[in-house]
């Protein structure tokens, strides 16, 4: 089992700035309905050491996930973790369970009832409820947990009980930055995040670096609009929800002269791709984040250039299938390029317009960053 060992450690440093969740009211559905397999390969996971709970029957089992506030039809991470838990429903006969944030004070509460329910294994998705899952690993040793998007230092978790899921997404995203700077018309391209935390920002380091990178590999001079990595600024919603903001935000760039934008704000950047259906492609095109948007926003789908893939619900199905079999231990796995962890989405509508020596030279690219010859680092 292999670990990103630097890109882990970043994450650490970071943690302990997670919000902590207090309780609240929240909405809720359960379902046990089965989704497709999923079809990417398996991530790997960190050494750990034993696991925390005994051994239980896959009928047995209860997966239960409380998503951010996005909502589990968000179109991006919290949707996609759920097809994780759905697939784990479908091939190994557990049963699956979903309560959805309204509000961050929704974490705490929506963790707390499904530990009464007896869940087999909890999944909390995103950053933001970091804290939260701490303090209730810590006080249900027994239980396992996996939490997307948020890596403990060591001594947060008293009892290993916690599997922290980190991704490599800017190994991908500087792909899609690669991509972007080589498709622009205008020489300039854009991005905006819903709040400033690192499992947002390293969409945002890999496309700029990726836009330098092009701009290295052929001469030209193309601008990132929205982000400086190295003062780690640019544009923020700060939410996740408003669509409202994803096409102001995008409407804002276009005017400064983007014809590219990759909002890395779940449900916001729906309209962003919105406002490019309305605009046309020739004047905004959109990177999605998290799932393949061309096949997950249907009503917008010729927009999207690509796609920066996170693979939550291979990661999230890992964990579960790991505490049916008895294996389950907590530490931290982390998705790369390398093991389908992250990836960029097929070109779709738009592979006509891109041309075969750009895709030659992304192939490159890869296999440069696995290989570890490209740095996505800058």
């Amino acid at each position: 089992m292999k670990t990103n060992l630097k890109f882990a450690a970043a994450v650490l440093a970071v943690s302990a700035m997670a919000l902590a969740g207090c309780s609240s009211s929240s909405s809720s559905s359960e379902s046990s309905a089965a989704a497709p397999a999923s079809s990417a390969a398996a991530a790997s996971e960190a050494p750990a050491s034993e696991a925390p709970a005994s051994e239980p029957a896959a009928a047995a089992v209860k997966a239960c996930e409380v998503t951010d506030v996005g909502g589990v039809d968000d179109k991006g991470f919290n949707q996609k973790a759920y097809k994780g838990v759905t697939d784990a429903a479908d091939q190994l006969g557990v049963e699956a369970a979903v309560l959805e944030s309204q509000a961050e004070t929704d974490y705490a509460t929506n963790i707390q009832s499904f530990v009464d329910q007896g869940c087999g294994v909890i999944i909390t998705v995103g950053f933001l409820l970091g804290d939260a899952t701490k303090e209730a690993a810590n006080a249900n040793p027994d239980i396992p947990f996996t939490i997307v998007d948020y890596a403990y230092a060591d001594g947060d978790i008293t009892n290993n009980n916690v599997l922290g899921q980190v991704f490599n997404t800017d190994e991908a995203a500087f792909l899609a930055g690669y991509l972007a700077a080589g498709t622009t018309k205008t020489g300039k391209v854009g991005t905006f995040g819903g709040i400033n935390i690192p499992p947002v920002t390293i969409f945002m380091d890999g496309f700029y670096y990726g836009v330098q990178k092009y701009n290295a590999d052929n001469g030209t001079d193309v601008k990132v609009l929205g982000w400086d990595p190295k003062k780690q600024k640019g544009l923020f919603t700060e939410n996740f929800e408003s669509l409202d903001d994803g096409r102001t935000f995008a409407q804002n760039l276009v005017d400064e002269g983007a014809d590219i934008v990759m909002p890395v704000a779940g449900p916001v950047g729906l309209g962003s791709a919105a406002l490019a259906s309305e605009l046309g492609t020739d004047k905004l095109m959109i990177i999605g984040v998290d799932s393949d948007q061309f096949e997950s926003d249907t009503a917008n789908a010729g927009v999207y250039l690509t796609s920066v893939l996170k693979n939550m619900d291979v990661t999230t199905f890992n964990a579960i299938q790991s505490v049916v079999d008895g294996t389950f231990a907590g530490g931290v796995t982390v998705g790369t390029l390398e093991n389908g962890g992250v990836g960029l989405a097929p070109l779709h509508d738009m592979e006509s317009m891109v041309p075969a020596d750009l895709v030659a030279q992304l192939e490159t690219i890869k296999a440069g960053i696995i290989d570890g010859s490209v740095s996505v680092k800058g």
